[in-house]
């Protein structure tokens, strides 16, 4: 029997279990940690050499420490929440009780740190598809929820598709949403002469916090912030960016499309999304490699949306409904 296009199978990463899915006629591969449900690789043949898209974590160690949060699942929300604290349907809610200080920091939500199940893998000759699933998200401090998380992974011809399903599970209305972090390079080096075109007409404005600024000061139209203003493609140069951006213009076939370019190469990808925000990070104060990758993290919703009434109908889950986040990579001619 002939062999199929795509393969899916598991290996490992010194203790880390992986799953793998391949393309081997074409070179393309990327692995998948099981803890965190981290991407690790994404290779592509490119110019008769195999090229790793992804800036993921290299070995063990980094699975485990989860510096700098490279392709982290961001569940049940993404970013930062302000003071740990938030209120939803009346009731405050304190996601660090009794911590004081700087330690009072919470972000990209509670499952970075779990281990995974792989709860299905398969391939043919259409696509190689894995989906890893959790029911991690659990009552605990601050969130007396329980949401079910699957993230399907399938590898295909249009490239890398992450489907994400939360239901809840409890009894009563929960807040969520979802998020990816990951991490590109199109070139070795820095970032300053690649090309970034982010389709938003409206920057989020925060403070030195990273927290969005209270009410419309949150919101600034791009006109009015040129220096961070990259509508059309430009080279990121000097730039410093770790900001969300919003009001995100779709193409044709509904998908928006963030792309980043090596023009010297004209090797180029596109992070897309059908809804939500866009965060990018030039990884200025990553520990390892600063300003070697960007950032480009399709969300449903800005960080700090559970506290945001402008948020509040996006992040509700009813008991026993679910919602899905549709996002993934292209790889542009």
């Amino acid at each position: 029997m002939d062999a199929k296009r795509y393969a899916a199978g598991q290996d490992r990463l010194g203790e880390q279990e992986m799953v793998v899915l391949a393309e081997p006629g074409t070179g393309r591969r990327v692995r998948i940690a099981r803890h965190g449900a981290a991407l690790l690789d994404f290779e592509v043949g490119a110019a008769g050499s195999v090229r790793d898209l992804a800036d993921g974590y290299r070995d063990a160690d980094e699975v485990t420490s989860r510096a700098g949060s490279r392709f982290a699942i961001m569940a049940p929300f993404a970013g930062r929440i302000a003071d740990a604290r938030y209120t939803f349907d009346g009731q405050a809610q304190d996601l660090l009780p009794g911590v004081t200080g700087a330690a009072r920091a919470m972000r990209h939500g509670f499952v970075r740190n779990v281990d995974f199940d792989l709860a299905a893998l398969a391939a043919d000759d259409d696509r190689a598809q894995a989906t890893l699933t959790t029911r991690a998200i659990r009552p605990q401090p601050g969130y007396p929820h329980a949401i079910d998380l699957a993230v399907t992974f399938t590898l295909d011809g249009g490239g890398l598709t992450l489907e994400a399903c939360m239901r809840n599970v409890g009894d009563s209305a929960a807040p969520c949403f979802f998020g990816w972090h990951p991490y590109f390079h199109v070139a070795d080096g820095e970032v300053d002469d690649w090309q970034l075109q982010i389709p938003a007409q409206t920057l989020i404005r925060t403070g030195a916090d990273l927290i969005a600024l209270a009410g419309a000061e949150a919101y600034m139209a791009l006109d009015d912030a040129p220096a961070l203003d990259f509508r059309e493609s430009r080279r990121i140069g000097d730039s410093i960016i770790d900001q969300g951006y919003t009001d995100l213009d779709a193409d044709a076939d509904g998908r928006i499309r963030t792309r980043l370019r090596d023009p010297a190469s004209g090797f180029a990808i596109a992070i897309w999304q059908e809804r939500g925000v866009m965060h990018a990070f030039t990884a200025d104060t990553v520990s390892r490699d600063a300003r070697r990758a960007v950032a480009l993290e399709p969300m449903e919703c800005m960080a700090d949306a559970f506290n945001r009434p402008e948020c509040a109908a996006a992040i509700r889950l009813e008991p026993g409904a679910e919602r899905r986040f549709r996002c993934g990579v292209e790889i542009e001619p």
